[in-house]
């Protein structure tokens, strides 16, 4: 049996939010079966429980806000991604603001912070869903095309174009594919970090936005170059981000997918958008399980390969 996924151990970070450049403590905990991913707000007067799902997800400019009521956290996505590229099921946050730290920018972070509180197997089937037809969403036309689509795969990959018109950009792979079971996320995706333009951050920071943010948790260009000093990670960080933020926002939809996701100039929006078309065509999904792991996608049974 393909069995769930939860921590050994509960696991802690201290950082500031991207946009609020609040302090913010974090402890990923371990959860029983079927408990799915729980953030909880611990700082409020009484702590409220935001469970993830598709239809939880309240705002998606800039990042990927999740709520319930009042109570809110900001760009879940980083840490979703490394939830759902290490295949964990069960898990609750306790968080102490409104926002996730964004700690270097990518999901290395909190791929390690995971790693080291161990991966433990529970005894109940992983739950999937599975794309049974294509579901796409679309925007814009001509230049302001955007779109993003599921078609049926025995597995999870993902290909991401994008398309920024930015000489810093377009020096880069501008066109990502990986595959989740086949590939290393922790190696290949992970450290893959957000990124912005200098005139867009001075934008932001007048609307309160983007406080956090610098060359220590992004990269940061002007009209021409990056301006780390320590250049790119990958030579198609760009893209691989993009890659990075698709799966931390499709795995808000509670289960891992069975599915091929393939996008253009797509975001958080758009993402969401998915999602909600899918499970709004109940023929066009179903939930699975695997009693022989023999018959799960390749590179399903094993735990998440070591940096």
């Amino acid at each position: 049996m393909l069995k769930q996924r939860t921590l050994k151990t509960l696991t802690r970070a201290v950082g500031v939010g991207l946009h609020s450049g609040q302090r913010v403590e974090l402890t990923l905990r371990p959860a029983p079966v079927d408990t799915g991913i729980v953030f909880r707000r611990v700082d409020l007067p009484e702590p409220v429980d935001i469970p993830i799902s598709a239809y939880a997800i309240t705002d998606t400019r800039m990042a990927s806000t999740i709520g319930v009521g009042g109570a809110k956290v900001h760009t879940i996505e980083h840490l979703m991604s490394a939830i759902a590229g290490l295949g964990l099921d069960n898990l609750y946050i306790d968080i102490t603001a409104e926002e996730v730290p964004i700690l270097d920018g990518s999901s290395s972070s909190f791929v390690f912070l995971l790693q080291s509180a161990g991966i433990e197997l529970q005894n109940a089937p992983k739950r999937f869903i599975r794309v049974k037809r294509p579901v796409e969403v679309r925007e814009g036309e001509g230049k302001n095309l955007k779109w993003a689509r599921f078609d049926p795969y025995h597995g999870f990959k993902l290909r991401f174009e994008i398309d920024f018109a930015h000489p810093a950009v377009d020096s880069t792979g501008q066109c990502v594919e990986f595959d989740l079971g086949e590939g290393n996320y922790v190696r290949d995706i992970a450290r893959a970090r957000t990124f912005g333009f200098t005139k867009d951050v001075e934008m932001l920071r007048t609307s309160g936005l983007a406080l956090g943010g610098g060359l220590d948790n992004a990269i940061v260009m002007d009209d021409y170059k990056v301006l780390n000093s320590d250049g790119l990670r990958y030579d198609d960080e760009f893209a691989k981000h993009k890659i990075l933020d698709a799966i931390g926002d499709l795995f808000v939809i509670g289960k891992p997918l069975l599915a091929a996701y393939s996008a253009f100039r797509s975001g958080h929006g758009m993402n969401n958008q998915l999602l909600r078309a899918l499970l709004e065509q109940p023929d066009a999904w179903e939930i699975v399980t695997f009693e022989n792991e023999r018959q799960a996608p390749k590179g399903f049974a094993q735990t998440v390969h070591a940096w």
